[in-house]
Formats: C-alpha cells, structure tokens, sequence
C-alpha cells in the first residue's frame, strides 16, 4: 500500500508460491543457510528486478522491518552478469 501503483506489480498467490519455490531452490542449494535469510533472499531477488527506482528505499525498508537483524550474505552472480 505504501509503494507506488504500478501494473506489473503482483503481490498474489502465484507470486507468493514464485518465492516459496525460489527458496527451496536456495535451501537445496545450502541447507545450511538460515531460514530467515533464504526467504529475505527469494524475496528480494523476486521482487528487486520488478520495482521501480523510487520504490526500492521503501521496499529495503519494508524488508528490514519484516526481517530485523538479519544480514545478507554477498550474494556471487558472477556467471550470470558474465552472460548478460
């Protein structure tokens, strides 16, 4: 409600389930990783490319309310920025 209206914006189910399925990619991946963090990094990573620039302090913040405390690893996308 606080970020602006955009139409490619979608909080829905299938974006929920988008997020649930990327974390369990990140948890296969590391099962080690903490829960909090594998979930903060699917949301951002899902939502992050879709926002647009002013929105991005207020979704950071919004992150940082819902996970306080938790810090995100440096995440290596090196092979993916390789090939863009």
């Amino acid at each position: 409600q606080q970020m602006s209206k955009q139409d490619h914006y979608d909080y829905g189910m299938r974006a929920i389930k988008a997020v649930l399925v990327v974390a369990g990619s990140v948890k296969r991946i590391d099962p080690e990783m903490a829960e909090e963090v594998i979930l903060l990094r699917a949301v951002k990573d899902m939502s992050l490319p879709k926002l647009v620039g002013p929105d991005v302090p207020l979704f950071e913040a919004l992150c940082g309310d819902l996970f306080p405390g938790v810090e995100m690893p440096a995440v290596d996308y090196g092979d993916l920025l390789a090939a863009i």
